[in-house]
């Protein structure tokens, strides 16, 4: 327990935190689509992970579907950033729809990288939660040849002779220390083991991660702004819990307990990467209200990656 002597109340704020250029480029998608087709413009799933973004674009006149199937034919429909398998492709040019790829670059890559695997007829052990879209997607990439590995002990217990031909990928927005036991089990397992040239793991989900085990030491409390089903953000509760700091997800200041509070000093506060600064404003306000004024940055990393929308949207014709 830190010593109480002297101590005053305040607000460590991670920097970097909320949008990553993925999402910044989603939203845009779909602002630019409704400003140039005017409503209402389908989107197929959640575009990102957030309740308060999908409530404001729905406004506007975006309207979010389960299924391609729910567009009307030769409507415009909007891929979510999380990415689709090519089935829901080729259902949607069955459907003579008009389709705005909004999916992450990011994740695009993990596509490419299953891909290339597969024609390489390697095994794949994708690392990733069961059901989230974004795994769905890239499952459908090379589904008679993917096994889903979700924590260590499905590593361990992958039923294939040790020198098979395997490689693995990763969802984006996972644990990056999860991530690397899960991979050392597999290095020591397979023979013939293949990876990606680079980390899949999003360069956003580290930076809000690297920023969490920054002011974990000097925390009291972690408060992460973000969805119940964005999984970059529970993530980011999850290390601040490992670590042994109590964490809080922060859907909105709705959902803000006071009583997290108790004895609490120093308060971490960050977002997700699909959360807007907004909500984090919001919070910072209500916590002025319980004498946590003062706030200093904790700052990891610069980010000036920067994801342009597809050409039709914002090229010379796109107007009118």
């Amino acid at each position: 327990m830190r010593s109480e002597m002297g101590r005053k109340k305040k607000v460590l704020l991670a920097e970097p935190r909320s949008f990553c250029a993925g999402v910044r480029r989603a939203i845009s998608i779909i602002e630019l689509a409704l400003e140039q087709y005017g409503p209402p413009v389908y989107v197929r799933k959640e575009i990102v992970h957030n309740h308060y973004v999908v409530r404001q674009l729905a406004a506007r006149g975006a309207r979010f579907v389960d299924s391609e199937d729910e567009v009307p034919e030769g409507a415009i429909c909007v891929f979510s950033a999380h990415g689709v398998s090519p089935q829901v492709r080729r259902n949607a040019k069955a459907r003579r729809l008009d389709v705005i790829d909004a999916t992450c670059p990011l994740v695009s890559k993990v596509h490419q990288e299953a891909l290339r695997f597969a024609r390489d007829d390697r095994i794949l052990l994708l690392i990733g939660h069961d059901g989230h879209e974004e795994v769905e997607g890239t499952q459908g990439h090379a589904p008679d040849r993917t096994l889903l590995i979700q924590n260590v002990q499905d590593a361990e217990q992958v039923d294939l002779p040790a020198d098979a031909p395997v490689a693995y990928l990763t969802q984006t927005t996972l644990s990056v220390d999860e991530t690397r036991d899960i991979v050392e089990v597999l290095r020591r397992r397979f023979t013939d083991l293949r990876g990606p040239g680079r980390d899949d793991i999003c360069y956003a989900s580290q930076n809000r991660q690297d920023a969490v085990k920054a002011m974990v030491p000097h925390s009291d409390l972690i408060l992460v702004v973000g969805s119940r089903n964005s999984s970059n953000s529970v993530r980011m509760v999850e290390v601040s819990r490992r670590l042994g700091t109590p964490a809080q997800l922060v859907p909105d200041v709705t959902e803000f307990d006071p009583g997290w509070l108790e004895d609490v000093f120093t308060v971490g506060v960050t977002a997700g990467a699909s959360a807007p600064e907004i909500l984090v404003e919001e919070l910072l306000d209500r916590l002025v209200e319980f004498g946590y004024s003062e706030v200093e940055l904790e700052h990891v990393a610069d980010e000036d990656v920067t994801f342009l929308p597809p050409a039709r949207l914002t090229g010379p014709t796109s107007q009118g």
